[in-house]
């Protein structure tokens, strides 16, 4: 940086007004100083998620095709889902939404990574696990879910990464760390 520029100052947050309540989700306007002005800048805060790579035993992933209002489509995904509770840990979600949305549970999950989906306005957090040796089990979706499982290769998936043809951003790193963690 050159001595012109200077040093960047810090914004500081005045004031957060809560605009909207959802089930999912808050939404807020925060008043904030930023360069020496006063600015309102949108947050949405949300309690948190877990999402698994379920890999079967021949090395396919479990993969759910659901459709999302916000898209207006069904989007292909790897199993994920909300904290029930804010202090609920993300594990436990994790086991949860495994067998709620596949109907295959397992006994140990490993930690893959963690991810901000939004960092420009959400302060949404997941936590991704990978799944092995999966115990068949029973479906148990929300009233007003539909999922199918679909098991797809690896490299099948990486190929509509690539096509921007699979676009959910957890999806997306889950996968592709689980590539470079695991191989092809």
């Amino acid at each position: 940086m050159s001595e012109e520029c200077g040093n960047i100052p810090p914004i500081i947050r005045k004031e957060r007004k809560l605009r909207y309540q959802g089930t999912i989700l808050k939404i807020y306007e925060d008043t904030v100083i930023a360069n020496g002005h006063e600015a309102h800048w949108d947050f949405i805060h949300h309690d948190g998620a877990a999402a698994v790579v379920a890999v079967a035993d021949d090395g396919r992933l479990f993969m759910v095709r659901q459709y999302r209002n916000a898209l207006d489509r069904e989007t292909l995904e790897i199993p994920a889902g909300k904290l029930d509770d804010p202090m609920e840990p993300k594990i436990e979600c994790a086991y949860r939404e495994l067998e709620e949305e596949t109907g295959y549970r397992c006994e140990k999950l490993e930690y893959l990574m963690s991810l901000n989906t939004t960092v420009a306005f959400c302060d949404e957090a997941i936590d991704i696990f990978v799944a092995r040796n999966l115990i068949p089990s029973c479906q148990s979706l929300d009233e007003d879910e539909t999922i199918n499982v679909e098991l797809w290769e690896l490299q099948d998936l990486q190929e509509l990464i690539y096509t921007g043809k699979l676009t959910d951003a957890k999806t997306v790193a889950a996968i592709m760390a689980y590539a470079v963690k695991y191989g092809s």
